[in-house]
């Protein structure tokens, strides 16, 4: 039980590292280079579903345990995830800003 602990321990410092490096990298990116607004965009979209990736992995700890709950669970996430995401990118392009 205790190297389980250990081992969650070091899992989640690493995450954590790798989060914020990931986010530094993508926010380097969009400040400090001259690609175009596609390819910055394209770049932090890979960098984020990398990022999310990451967390699944090491915080959320998605490969412990199996079964369908956790299938209805991740699914059911990712369906949220692409919800906000869209949604979110619709109302800001949709030009229905007030004046």
């Amino acid at each position: 039980m205790a190297k389980e602990h250990k081992n969650s321990f070091w899992n989640h410092v690493v995450g954590f590292v790798l989060s914020i490096v990931l986010t530094f990298v993508a926010a380097g990116v969009a400040l400090k280079t001259d690609f175009s607004y596609t390819v910055i965009m394209w770049i932090i979209g890979a960098l984020a579903i990398l990022q999310a990736g990451i967390q699944l992995f090491m915080f959320m700890h998605i490969t412990e345990k199996s079964g369908t709950i956790n299938i209805i669970n991740i699914v059911y996430s990712v369906f949220l995830a692409l919800v906000i995401v869209f949604g979110s990118i619709w109302i800001l392009t949709s030009g229905h800003a007030a004046h």
